[in-house]
């Protein structure tokens, strides 16, 4: 028996051969089996349609776990079920969720209002050091580039990225050395050449470092202060956990103070001096000792303010 399909139908319409069409003396016993041939045509169709809805209704509802039958739509997937949609009370932020999680933005330096760092700070590291690696933009816009390393003892627990995330944020800051467009700054890998090094030392080796430069930054006996000799900033680990009495005293925070200090002694290593307050309750030169004395001015960081050089008098 062949079969055509039907137009517009998708099922197969049986058919009889044009080169055996039935006699009109077929008899009764013929004519009943032949029905009885449509019946059992007709009934194994609706069972194979029976099976084919069946088996859809479980591929769509009922697929097995790992084995998902289709993706869904981008339409669907871009839709939550209600029951997924965050709840924002009223008058709160949207939050923002950020396209890559891996490139979610930290902070550089310590947050707002964190005065000092907790805990005992290491007297004395290895006396060896860890240099970052890589290599920064070139910051300014005029000038001659000065190209300077940056490294972290060994035994200090401080981490070398972080450490110099912070001097180059520092350093290419526009209220910085490089915003009078006197000069230009680049950090460079430890592999090249430099014009300078920025360490961050234990007082120990600070100590040390200092002394073999002509600086000796011993209060009480302990060496104190950070310094600078020629081609090396020397940045005091306790002072870079714990700031200075006028600047808690203050109320300005760690982090202003470790930018005023690696403003303060890079200076020192353009050529800059000890200054003093031009402004009693105005705003700190830089290159006043804020470590130890204002001398009647505020907590201040940075080189210039207003698009000016800020200077006090020499000493």
């Amino acid at each position: 028996m062949g079969g055509k399909r039907k137009p517009g139908v998708g099922i197969w319409e049986p058919m009889i051969s044009p080169a055996a069409p039935p006699r009109e003396s077929r008899t009764s016993s013929g004519t009943d089996r032949w029905r009885q041939s449509w019946l059992i045509v007709l009934l194994a169709t609706a069972v194979l349609f029976a099976a084919v809805a069946i088996g859809r209704q479980f591929l769509a509802g009922a697929a097995p776990p790992g084995n998902p039958v289709a993706a869904a739509s981008p339409a669907e997937a871009a839709v939550p079920a209600p029951s997924e949609v965050p709840s924002i009370a009223p008058g709160s932020p949207s939050p923002a969720v950020p396209a890559d999680s891996t490139a979610a933005e930290t902070p550089v330096f310590p947050a707002d209002g964190v005065m000092q760092i907790d805990g005992a700070v290491p007297a004395e590291g290895s006396g060896d050091f860890e240099y970052a690696g890589g290599r920064s933009p070139v910051y300014g816009t005029r000038g001659p580039v000065l190209r300077f390393k940056v490294a972290v003892e060994k035994g200090s627990g401080e981490d070398v990225p972080a450490f110099a995330a912070q001097v180059v944020a520092t350093l290419s800051d526009e209220r910085g050395w490089t915003g009078s467009g006197g000069l230009r700054m680049q950090m460079v890998d430890s592999a090249e050449k430099a014009d300078f090094t920025i360490y961050l030392a234990t007082r120990e080796t600070a100590g040390l470092m200092c002394e073999r430069g002509g600086t000796n930054i011993r209060i009480g006996g302990v060496p104190f202060t950070s310094c600078r000799a020629t081609g090396k900033v020397i940045l005091n680990l306790d002072r870079w956990r714990k700031s200075a009495r006028p600047y808690v005293e203050s109320g300005a925070g760690l982090a202003a103070y470790r930018q005023y200090v690696i403003n303060h002694e890079v200076g020192h290593e353009l050529g800059h001096r000890h200054e003093g307050c031009p402004k009693a309750g105005g705003p700190a030169p830089v290159m006043v000792q804020q470590t130890l004395t204002l001398r009647g001015c505020k907590p201040y960081s940075w080189p210039r303010r207003n698009d000016e050089n800020l200077t006090g008098p020499s000493l």
